[in-house]
């Protein structure tokens, strides 16, 4: 049976396609497209009219591919731009006429809580699960004591616009006081995970973290194209995000930080797998088989 799940994000929309079985689920093909929704809703408080239509319209793409390849169920659901614009409500309900499907938005905690269905989750007390996204950023652990959830409202577009404020930054410097320190930042996104693509490693330490952030922002957005491939969207805001990932870094004292190809659109698909299987078969993170190019 094939599965997918939309995520509606800040910076843009993703979507994906898993094909499943009773004990399995692994990852078929993915799409993006970049439409920014946090420009206009950090700027101006609410989605435009045409922003809006050209959601729909690309939902709607992913509606007909998900036809065409012939998948049978699929979850929607939007995040920071969509849970912070004023006609949020409304804009849901357009998209769900339109769909002909439900789509939630889903809180700051929640967006984090989803980390719980990576395959290796169970950080311990050296490991930090970190998503910077767009708008917000989030943060996961577990060990056999706890559970540890938090997002703040600090992302790379929203930081890109200066719509940062300080009361958030500390608040999650408060937050990190209180859980550091950490050995291991493992980074979910496209932040983290492609400036550890342009520095070519899968893993760094602290301070060549450091040396890499700063050869970074020292490149204009022309070269950050041009000499490591960076999509234009993804060009303009990294800096952002690595700014929020050095804070993280020294706030928790990490030896180094590495990423996982995992992201929500994997949770989503992942818990939609589990609600399918249920009572179909004995199901744990030990008796999945998990694609290694989604863990």
């Amino acid at each position: 049976m094939k599965i997918a799940a939309i995520d509606i994000g800040t910076n843009a929309v993703r979507a994906k396609i898993f094909e499943t079985s009773p004990v399995a689920i692994e990852f078929v093909e993915g799409f993006r497209s970049p439409l920014r929704l946090g420009t206009e809703v950090f700027r101006e408080g609410r989605l435009s009219k045409s922003k809006l239509d050209s959601l729909i319209s690309t939902l709607m793409k992913y509606k007909t591919i998900f036809e065409e390849k012939g998948v049978t169920q699929y979850e929607i659901i939007a995040t920071s731009a969509l849970r912070d614009t004023a006609n949020a409500e409304s804009s849901r309900r357009q998209i769900e006429t339109a769909m002909n499907h439900p789509l939630r938005i889903i809180s700051g905690l929640e967006e984090a809580n989803l980390i719980r269905f990576h395959p290796r989750s169970d950080t311990g007390s050296k490991k930090v699960f970190v998503d910077i996204g767009g708008g917000s950023t989030e943060f996961f652990l577990k060990n056999d004591q706890e559970t540890v959830v938090r997002s703040f409202q600090l992302g790379a577009v929203r930081n890109m616009l200066r719509k940062d404020k300080q009361k958030e930054w500390k608040r999650m410097i408060g937050f990190l006081s209180e859980i550091g320190p950490k050995k291991k930042i493992i980074g979910i996104g496209g932040n983290i995970r492609s400036f550890l693509v342009v520095a070519k490693k899968k893993e760094l330490s602290n301070n060549d973290m450091n040396n890499e952030i700063l050869a970074l922002s020292n490149l204009s957005l022309n070269q950050k194209i041009e000499k490591h491939g960076l999509s234009l969207d993804r060009a303009d805001v990294i800096d952002h995000g690595l700014a929020i990932l050095s804070v993280i870094a020294k706030e928790l004292c990490v030896d180094s930080v590495t990423s996982t190809k995992w992201g929500i659109t994997d949770s989503i698909a992942v818990r939609l797998f589990h609600e399918i299987y249920a009572g179909k078969a004995k199901l744990s993170k030990k008796g999945i088989s998990f694609s290694e190019r989604i863990a």
